[in-house]
């Protein structure tokens, strides 16, 4: 005769979730075996060992039976250490040590050690956000997990640090308080940088270039040569956006919960996500892939900054997979077995030098490339990406009395608070306008609409295209940038000045992609 339970676990698909029913059953006088089905994957199927060890080593016999555990929808591969929890206390509770009268009411997720101690485990908030409206209790899982889990605010999260204390709270014996969030609070305390704008000193228009990016949504890329300070400004580039609103802090903790990049005890992402990866990252590693995949570092990046150092030296097809979500603000990722969309709304800060050796623009050192090697080595570069960047930057060697100068820049909160007064500008502007919410935003009609110059902005614009060299794609993109350019100074009209800015923000137009 055989014995049954059923225990409710959940499993992340994207960075949404969907409920799995781990469904146990031991027969008796049959070769002991233990057969797990539902399109299990390696670490579930590994799942066998860890599982019984802890059972044996808490004090609990299971007999040598036949047990099958089947992990429902079966249509879908489940992968992940999570289920390790459900499918203990199923084995446990189909041999009636565990009472079953709570098991309807809990999802259960966490991965046991050997000997029965309860290890944090991926997506613990993006399942506690889909589980929230299906009428389930709450969620027992890791303590190391259960602030994350917590900040729905709709559930009761159970933090244990066992098996044997899962257990003992199914059987009433233990009554432990469930873990809650002051949500505010906890996105207050975790939303401060530690680093700051008034770091850097000098550089004064690379600074006035990123606020400028920063104000209107702007991708912008910094030339420079080697130690001019241009991933210390990148790196400080976040600190000057908008502060990250709660609804957007919550989805980008969903996606740094699903590849466990959460710090332990955290809870919530509270600052607008910095990712930088080395120039020999792959494309499914940017975008993101993988048998079943997972989000790149362009999701990661999801209402953050994408910071590519040393831009030429990324291969080719790297960047240009970045073309969709830099055009779309999301990534989808088609496989055999399922095709995946994540979010990827970033801000794009690239830096690179002006020549292989890079010291063409540094006075202080002596270039020793060719022209044709300075060539080949900017051109490395794609048209169609440069199209997507708006801003272009030189950023020179620093000046020996700026470096031993004692007072500091402008402070990363002065400067956003004219970066914010501009975004909220802007948003009053395309009210009502579908997936336009910045300057950089606008498309070809918006940008007639709303970046209307007088007959000496147009001369002025005139000589800049035919005399100074700039490509006809750097047209509109200097309109935008004027935009914002207005928006930062708090006015309605287009002004030559605010143009003559703009055109010095497309300073690669004169010398490539004409």
């Amino acid at each position: 005769m055989s014995k049954f339970s059923l225990v409710k676990s959940a499993a992340v698909l994207g960075i949404d979730a969907y409920i799995v029913d781990v469904e146990s059953t031991l027969s008796k006088g049959q070769t002991p075996t233990f057969t797990t089905v539902g399109l299990p994957e390696g670490a579930v199927r590994e799942s066998k060992e860890r599982v019984l060890s802890a059972i044996k080593n808490i004090g609990y016999y299971i007999p040598s039976n036949k047990i099958v555990i089947n992990l429902a929808p079966a249509d879908i591969r489940k992968e992940g250490s999570a289920y390790d929890l459900p499918i203990s206390i199923g084995i446990l509770a189909a041999s009636e040590f565990v009472s079953k009268k709570k098991l309807n009411d809990y999802i259960l997720l966490g991965e046991l050690s050997l000997d029965g101690t309860l290890r944090a485990v991926k997506g613990a908030l993006p399942i506690s956000v889909s589980v929230k409206n299906t009428g389930i209790r709450g969620i027992i899982l890791p303590m190391e997990n259960a602030r994350e889990a917590a900040i729905t605010g709709d559930l009761e999260i159970i933090g244990l640090s066992t098996l044997r204390e899962v257990i003992d709270f199914l059987d009433d014996d233990l009554v432990p308080d469930p873990v809650h969030v002051d949500v505010a609070a906890l996105f207050e305390e975790h939303r401060k940088y530690p680093i700051n704008f008034s770091d850097v000193r000098g550089q004064e228009n690379a600074k006035r270039a990123l606020e400028v990016a920063a104000a209107g949504g702007h991708n912008i890329i910094m030339i420079g040569p080697p130690g001019s300070g241009k991933t210390m400004l990148a790196k400080r580039f976040p600190t000057i956006l908008p502060n990250l609103t709660l609804e957007e802090a919550l989805e980008t903790t969903k996606i740094h919960s699903v590849v466990g990049l959460i710090p332990t005890g955290q809870g919530i992402i509270g600052t607008r996500p910095f990712r930088s990866p080395h120039h020999t990252i792959s494309d499914a590693a940017l975008v993101g892939g993988g048998k079943y995949p997972r989000p790149g570092e362009v999701s990661l990046s999801h209402h953050g900054v994408l910071f590519l150092d040393e831009l030429p030296e990324f291969k080719k097809n790297v960047l240009e997979v970045m073309r969709q979500p830099l055009e779309n603000g999301y990534v989808t990722i088609s496989r055999a077995l399922m095709s995946l969309t994540y979010p990827a709304s970033f801000m794009l800060v690239a830096a690179m030098n002006p020549c292989p050796c890079g010291y063409a623009t540094d006075p202080n050192n002596k270039c020793t490339c060719s022209p044709p090697a300075i060539q080949k080595y900017m051109s490395r570069i794609s048209g169609p990406l440069m199209d997507r960047i708006d801003i272009h930057i030189e950023v020179p060697a620093v000046k020996f009395s700026d470096l031993a100068s004692k007072s500091g820049g402008e402070s990363s909160e002065v400067i956003r608070q004219r970066v914010q007064a501009a975004r909220e500008i802007q948003l009053r502007r395309f009210k009502g306008i579908k997936g336009v919410f910045a300057n950089a935003h606008m498309e070809t009609k918006l940008i007639r609409n709303f970046c209307r110059i007088d007959s000496n902005g147009e001369n002025l614009l005139k000589t800049a295209i035919t005399k100074l060299g700039l490509s006809a794609r750097a047209y509109d993109r200097i309109l935008k940038v004027s935009r914002t350019i207005a928006d930062l100074t708090n006015c309605e009209e287009i002004r030559p000045e605010h143009l003559s800015e703009a055109i010095q923000y497309r300073s690669l137009d004169r010398h490539l992609w004409e």
